[in-house]
């Protein structure tokens, strides 16, 4: 049995361009050995998540946020830390 293929999302991505632009689907079928089923399938996923495209900003521009509120977090903790370990040496010493 024929090892079956696996396809990277950036090489899917060109060879549906190919057929959005007009090229045969016949012909991109044949040469990257697909059937037009799983080419209309392709093709259909692509066309639905398109809209994400224009999203990536936003959750970068969230996902940051979080990221820089995680690092105030862990300073606070930090110095908390810090500062309970100098009064429990303060403590232990008297």
């Amino acid at each position: 049995m024929a090892k079956r293929r696996q396809w990277r999302a950036a090489e899917k991505s060109r060879i549906i361009l190919e057929g959005l632009k007009g090229r045969p689907v016949a012909d991109i079928c044949v040469e990257y050995q697909i059937s037009q089923s799983m080419y209309y399938s392709w093709r259909d996923q692509f066309l639905s998540n398109m809209g994400q495209v224009f999203e990536t900003k936003k959750i970068d521009q969230r996902e940051a946020y979080q990221n820089r509120q995680i690092d105030k977090m862990k300073k606070i903790i930090a110095d908390l830390t810090i500062e309970l370990k100098k009064s429990g040496e303060e403590e232990w010493l008297s």
